[in-house]
């Protein structure tokens, strides 16, 4: 079976076409990307705001747990069946594209949610101390302090977002929807398990190039980074 996936990875003519292995790549990265955008759009302004005043803790955690608590595939399956969003095209993103695109968001949220509010919480209250001390408005406090101590964990959540919402959004197939995991469906729905065996590969690879890109990314926004390490002072040799 691994040398069939091989052969069919290998093969040119399976990446290319409607039900090719590269346009079902994009319309897969297309669907990821929407869906984080939406749940960022939703979940991350609130998050900061409730870390930010100090409160709401409640909400944060119980939003992130019933997010958690239902199944995507069952929160997609509810959402085709009822008559809106259902089964309808929505332009690049296929059949029931809008329902897949909600059911993926609100997988997003839970760890969106979590990490940036736990992350503006947590900033140390010696460092926001100073920042009001310097006669910094609690939106100065936000924008110069807080929220930059807080961004590699925020970069974190949105890191593992990123990487869960690529590999789900190959349920989109159970729905007929778009995505690699129409080859996979279709492969072992037919026997054909090298063809299904090559495009989990391909959503396994390409989770991996996700990951180190968005870990890369991460390591860009922690201020620490830039901080400049002091260096040893080499004095001349005396006589």
């Amino acid at each position: 079976m691994l040398g069939d996936a091989l052969a069919y990875l290998l093969d040119g003519s399976n990446w290319v076409g409607d039900q090719g292995l590269l346009p079902l790549l994009l319309q897969q990265l297309l669907i990821t990307v929407t869906a984080l955008a939406i749940a960022l759009a939703l979940g991350l302004p609130l998050a900061l705001w409730l870390g930010h005043l100090g409160r709401g803790g409640f909400l944060a955690v119980n939003v992130s747990n019933v997010g958690r608590a239902i199944p995507t595939f069952a929160l997609l399956a509810l959402l085709v069946t009822a008559s809106w969003p259902g089964t309808s095209y929505l332009g690049p993103y296929g059949r029931a594209g809008l329902a897949t695109l909600l059911a993926l968001a609100a997988f997003a949220l839970p760890p969106i949610i979590t990490n940036a509010y736990t992350a503006v919480r947590e900033v140390a209250p010696d460092a926001k101390e100073a920042a009001r001390g310097m006669g910094m408005s609690g939106w100065q406090q936000f924008l110069r302090v807080e929220l930059p101590l807080a961004m590699p964990l925020i970069a974190t959540g949105i890191r593992l977002a990123l990487v869960q919402v690529w590999a789900t959004a190959t349920l989109a197939a159970l729905v007929a929807g778009p995505g690699l995991g129409r080859i996979i469906t279709d492969g072992f729905a037919n026997t054909d398990y090298g063809k299904g065996i090559a495009g989990a590969v391909v959503v396994a690879l390409v989770a991996l190039v996700l990951e180190l890109v968005a870990a890369a990314v991460q390591r860009m926004a922690d201020p620490m980074r830039a901080a400049v390490r002091p260096t040893a002072t080499v004095l001349p040799a005396t006589s």
